[in-house]
């Protein structure tokens, strides 16, 4: 498969383990046997449309967030990106920037 199935089967299993399913119970939820849930993760297998409903509906989810793949990037070009933005900040931005990043940072703590 190509790299849209690769980058949609993580985004399927980001919002499954967002909100706590299990392969198990996700694939009981959409009535798909686990081991065909685990091809869509891993990219292996695309998922039919009745599948990426069921799929939508059991994780709480729109097709567009499904579809929502930029921050799956290499670290090299999200730290470029991250530059880029924060060297076109206003001041105003910069300090908001650097609030969310704190905050981010005391949850690791």
């Amino acid at each position: 498969m190509g790299e849209i199935s690769k980058k949609l089967g993580l985004k399927i299993k980001e919002l499954r383990e967002r909100n706590n399913l299990t392969q198990f119970k996700l694939a009981e939820l959409i009535n798909m046997e686990p081991s065909n849930l685990s091809k869509i993760e891993r990219g292996i297998q695309m998922p039919k449309e009745e599948t990426l409903e069921a799929i939508m509906v059991a994780l709480n989810a729109d097709l567009k967030e499904l579809f929502e793949f930029d921050y799956f990037k290499t670290k090299e070009k999200l730290f470029n990106d991250i530059i880029n933005t924060l060297n076109n900040a206003t001041k105003e931005e910069l300090q908001a920037y650097y609030k969310i990043i704190n905050s981010i940072k005391d949850l690791k703590r």
